[in-house]
């Protein structure tokens, strides 16, 4: 089985900074994409930015020159660097992880239980 657990969420004010980590752990071959996504209030869960295995990134527009998404395959960890956060991005963050977890399985999602960032002041 395979583990995501994240953190690095709270309240921050606007214009602050959060730094999000999301850590895999169990039976793991590999990974492939690792990605962020959120859920605000009364609204459909939205991609906020993915990373490939070799190191590709994409955003949602809405993020662009503000967040910024890494990961350490050694420890197959998973990051979400966000400044310059607005009141309209709290909501809970949500990573995944796209895992084998042998040589004979096909890759699976598996996701955070999600954290909390709250933008207010």
């Amino acid at each position: 089985q395979v583990q995501l657990v994240e953190s690095g969420g709270g309240l921050v004010q606007p214009g602050g900074s959060l730094r999000l980590s999301c850590a895999a752990s169990g039976t793991i071959y590999s990974i492939n994409t690792m990605g962020w996504y959120r859920q605000a209030p009364g609204k459909q869960r939205e991609l906020v930015a993915v990373i490939s295995s070799s190191g590709s990134t994409n955003y949602a527009d809405s993020v662009k020159d503000r967040f910024t998404i890494s990961r350490d395959n050694a420890k197959n960890t998973v990051y979400l660097q966000m400044n310059s956060l607005k009141p309209e991005e709290t909501a809970i963050y949500y990573c995944y992880a796209d895992v084998r977890t042998s040589t004979t399985m096909f890759f699976r999602r598996y996701w955070g239980q999600g954290t909390q960032v709250t933008v207010s002041s």
